[in-house]
């Protein structure tokens, strides 16, 4: 006879937050750091992580977060790229767009003011 009793499952634990910031802040931090005419490089920007940040030591992993984030940089327009394609060559801080305010609605006529005070 097998045993049917349901199992209990096990409560996951919840995880603990990085010891650093997200990637594309590093990435930002770096590239406003490095102060770099013609852009940043992908390298310089992986050493400066490495450097001044609380990631793991082990390049390959911080690696793959870093090209990850270039790319959605790029794409979101927070970063611009100089030089090179994907998340290769060069990239600089992107320009900052602020909302435009949307022009008030015209409204319909609604008569002179003090209208009612004319003979």
């Amino acid at each position: 006879m097998a045993d049917t009793s349901p199992k209990k499952k096990v409560a996951a634990k919840p995880k603990k937050p990085a010891a650093h910031p997200k990637y594309s802040e590093m990435v930002g931090k770096a590239i406003a750091a490095l102060k770099e005419r013609g852009g940043s490089s992908r390298q310089a920007i992986l050493k400066y992580i490495m450097a001044n940040f609380n990631v793991r030591k082990d390049a390959k992993t911080v690696n793959v977060h870093r090209k990850l984030s270039l790319r959605a940089g790029v794409k979101n327009k927070s970063l611009k790229r100089s030089k090179g394609t994907g998340a290769s060559g060069s990239f600089k801080i992107g320009e900052v767009v602020k909302p435009k305010k949307k022009p008030a609605a015209n409204s319909p006529f609604k008569g002179y003011p003090n209208s009612s005070k004319r003979i």
